[in-house]
């Protein structure tokens, strides 16, 4: 193989190295963090959380994802935000 040949293969290769790399990781757990309050009000809560997961070994990104659901003081709203995070986290295919 020439030179000409050989380098247009290999930048070919390395852009098309992140996609791959990419398409290749697991899909991470899911946590789901409701509360009826706001993410303000809550804030040292979930920097407790945080902190006591990473205390077990797990890094949010990394080891698990936590999709947060906020209520904002309206009580009445939980059970629909708990409907809609496990429609999402858990999608019917069949």
């Amino acid at each position: 193989m020439r030179r000409r040949e050989f380098i247009p293969l290999v930048a070919g290769a390395a852009a098309f190295w992140p996609v791959a790399a990419r398409a290749q990781q697991p899909v991470l757990p899911v946590i789901g963090f409701l509360s009826g309050a706001s993410p303000e009000a809550m804030r040292d809560y979930v920097t407790a959380f945080r902190q006591s997961l990473a205390e077990t070994g797990f890094t949010e990104g990394r080891d698990v994802a936590i999709e947060y659901r906020w209520a904002e003081g309206h009580n009445d709203r939980l059970p629909e935000l708990l409907r809609i995070w496990f429609v999402v986290a858990w999608p019917l295919s069949w």
